[in-house]
């Protein structure tokens, strides 16, 4: 079992930046890759980022590459998303996920945080 806390969410401006963070419990925590997700009112749940267990290997939807930085501290049980110049359509909930495998599809992570709300106004 993997317990998930994210955090960091808030209200900001365009172009400002935000660094969300996820703690996990349970000592097994490089065993997992962990991936960001996020859902904006009135759509579906989308992937954003996901990080071998190692952290060596990052993965990005297209879109959001050059402005968001997924990473992870083992020694800390914990994972980051830095997000860089955002844009009001950034806006949504964000929800880090555990998974034994390294995969975009959110149906494939057991685990999951409790989201954390990121506003962004222009």
């Amino acid at each position: 079992q993997v317990q998930l806390v994210d955090s960091g969410g808030g209200l900001v401006q365009a172009g400002d930046s935000l660094r969300l963070s996820c703690a996990a419990s349970g000592r097994t925590f490089s065993a997992y890759a962990m991936g960001w997700f996020r859902q904006a009112p009135g759509k579906e749940r989308e992937f954003v980022a996901r990080i071998t267990g190692s952290g060596r290997t990052t993965y990005y939807t297209d879109s959001l590459k050059g402005r968001f930085t997924i990473s992870r501290d083992n020694a800390k049980n914990t994972v980051y998303l830095q997000m860089n110049s955002l844009k009001p359509e950034d806006t949504a909930v964000y929800y880090c996920a555990a998974s034994r495998i390294s995969t975009p599809l959110d149906k494939n992570y057991p685990y999951w945080g409790q989201g954390t709300q990121v506003t962004v106004s222009s």
